[in-house]
């Protein structure tokens, strides 16, 4: 049987890389007309396999961004001033876009506001503690103060 190196993910096959072996026409009348994979050469498997290096490395490195991003995060105190009643209630409330500028303005980063945990937009004038994902699995924890606008 001959083998081959798929290019893509594939639910019965594998993930994109792996060595396979199939039969000639499979090989030769659907995988490779459809892009899901080359001949497994020499020169073809240690490219696939530099290239799983090279994803993997670049894998650990993004992580390792993230959490130095959520450690940064972590330490950063937001202050956002908005109008408030004499009761300490807001005309309005901070949402999560607010949140995301306040941070781009502190820290020069970049969030998805999608990606900032509000349960609620915020109401109250007051000190609150909200969750936001730097990536996958990496969360920081900001300290967002909302003061009233003078």
């Amino acid at each position: 049987m001959p083998q081959a190196i798929l290019l893509q993910d594939h639910e019965q096959l594998g993930e994109r890389g792996t060595v396979i072996d199939v039969s000639k026409g499979y090989l030769r009348n659907y995988l490779i007309p459809r892009k899901l994979a080359a001949p497994a050469t020499k020169g073809a498997i240690t490219a696939a396999v530099k290239r799983r290096e090279a994803s993997e490395r670049a894998l650990v490195q993004a992580t390792e961004r993230a959490q130095e991003t959520a450690a940064l995060l972590s330490k950063t105190v937001l202050t956002i001033s908005h109008q408030a009643g004499d009761d300490g209630r807001l005309f309005g409330s901070v949402t999560s876009q607010d949140i995301v500028d306040a941070i781009q303005e502190a820290r020069g980063i970049t969030v998805d506001r999608r990606k900032v945990n509000l349960e609620e937009p915020i109401r109250t004038v007051g000190t609150r503690m909200v969750e936001v994902e730097v990536e996958d699995g990496v969360i920081a924890t900001v300290k967002t103060m909302v003061v009233e606008q003078k």
